[in-house]
């Protein structure tokens, strides 16, 4: 596809938006609906690459996946223990949930599964999730030292056994692996975080009747006999997605959105905190439960940001973010830094580099050091051509760059469909 030109919004933006569905929420709906044996009903499903990739992995491991429409689809499993030998090679595609996520449920499978992904994929390295999992009896071989795609994972002698283990930092994918494959281990799994990551493993296992025990950073789990699937899941939309519009209209002069059906988990709303620390003007109503995970409606209007401090503590929260909140920095008042964030370059690509030499070029006053950024806010953009690395959130971050400054020509701009597959009509339903 060609490259796309975002120019500068000519008014305020004003309306309303359906907030797509939760990608983190999406991938676990299919993957435990799968280990249930009655069929259970998913809506607001996002239809991303990403989630894609679980679907048609999940179908070739035996679990029936009929979609109804592009966001509600029927998932009948076979059963905890009904998982089958896929036919061929497990594609993740540009998916690193899918991928780890699955590492963890496949690992103690009696069964040997060999798994590939794009090229982005092929770089991201693995060890940190394949170190607990090797430690629960796991027999998993891949490139660069047990690193890297392509991986097989091969049948264990013996079933896996649970283990407590200490993560070195805090990151829900590898949680969530870990007690996936505590579903299937003998004895208690235990993982303890240095901070709270992500929960929506946890809250999923919860609806599916898993005894899930939490004190403080520790959480804990036994195998269970089975699961008891629930007979409807609604997934919230997702704040990540909604980031972008928190951001643009908070910068573009005179806006006002209305985002609805907003996922506000605890442990995904930092990027809510550090706007209002910048003074952005949001309003949370209409709060409510959807299955086990808190939704919201948020209004937010335009306002003068300004600069602010966050690090390791908040990351966990905000990490996916980090790209929406630079641009937030970009149009604020003062200095932003952001600290703790060395996950940023293992992310799609290493983003603290993608945010500093794209948004440079746009004339954003930035430093990149080792774990994070130092962004000198209320300089003045300019139009540029910018390269999106093929990351879905930073396509979406410089199209919010370019129509709050002077325009934008973003390379390789259709990667939004690896989460927002209709962030582009979207925006355009906006400004015109």
């Amino acid at each position: 596809m060609g490259n796309r030109v975002i120019e500068p919004a000519n008014r305020a933006l004003k309306g309303e938006l359906i907030i797509p569905g939760d990608k983190s929420v999406s991938h676990r709906s299919v993957m435990l609906s799968a280990l249930g044996n009655t069929p259970v009903h998913i809506t607001n499903f996002l239809p991303s690459a990403d989630c894609l990739s679980t679907v048609a992995a999940m179908r070739a491991l035996g679990a029936k996946v009929e979609l109804i429409s592009d966001t509600e689809l029927v998932v009948q499993g076979n059963g905890l223990h009904g998982l089958r030998e896929p036919d061929t090679i497990l594609d993740a595609g540009n998916s690193g949930t899918t991928l780890r996520l699955l590492m963890g449920l496949l690992a103690p499978q009696s069964f040997p599964v060999v798994f590939t992904g794009d090229k982005s994929l092929h770089r991201r390295p693995m060890g940190r999730v394949i170190k607990p999992l090797k430690e629960m009896g796991a027999t998993i071989v891949g490139r660069a030292e047990n690193t890297k795609l392509p991986i097989t994972i091969v049948p264990a002698e013996k079933p896996l056994h649970g283990i407590t283990y200490v993560m070195p930092v805090a990151s829900a994918q590898v949680k969530s692996a870990i007690l996936l494959s505590g579903l299937f281990a003998d004895g208690k799994t235990t993982v303890i975080e240095p901070y709270p990551s992500r929960n929506h493993t946890e809250l999923m296992l919860e609806s599916f009747g898993v005894r899930v025990n939490h004190e403080d950073n520790r959480i804990s789990l036994m195998a269970p006999d089975r699961l008891t699937a629930p007979a409807e899941l609604v997934v919230p939309g997702d704040i990540s997605s909604a980031a972008f519009w928190l951001v643009a209209a908070s910068i573009v002069p005179g806006s006002e959105l209305l985002l609805k059906n907003v996922g506000i988990n605890e442990t995904r709303t930092g990027i809510i905190d550090v706007l209002e620390a910048m003074g952005a003007r949001l309003s949370v109503m209409n709060k409510r439960k959807s299955g086990e995970e808190q939704v919201a409606d948020i209004l937010v209007k335009a306002s003068q940001l300004h600069g602010t401090s966050f690090g390791a503590d908040i990351i966990p929260r905000l990490v996916d973010e980090i790209p929406a909140i630079a641009v937030a920095a970009m149009f604020a008042k003062g200095d932003t830094i952001i600290t703790g964030a060395g996950e940023l370059r293992v992310k799609e690509t290493d983003r603290i580099d993608a945010i500093y030499t794209q948004f440079v070029k746009l004339g954003g006053n930035i430093e990149a050091k080792e774990d994070g950024l130092i962004i000198h806010g209320g300089t003045e953009l300019k139009r540029a051509k910018c390269f999106s690395h093929d990351d879905h959130r930073m396509a979406m971050s410089l199209a919010i760059a370019g129509l709050a400054g002077n325009g934008v020509e973003i390379e390789e701009p259709d990667c939004v469909a690896i989460s927002y597959p209709k962030f582009y009509d979207e925006l355009d339903r906006l400004i015109k």
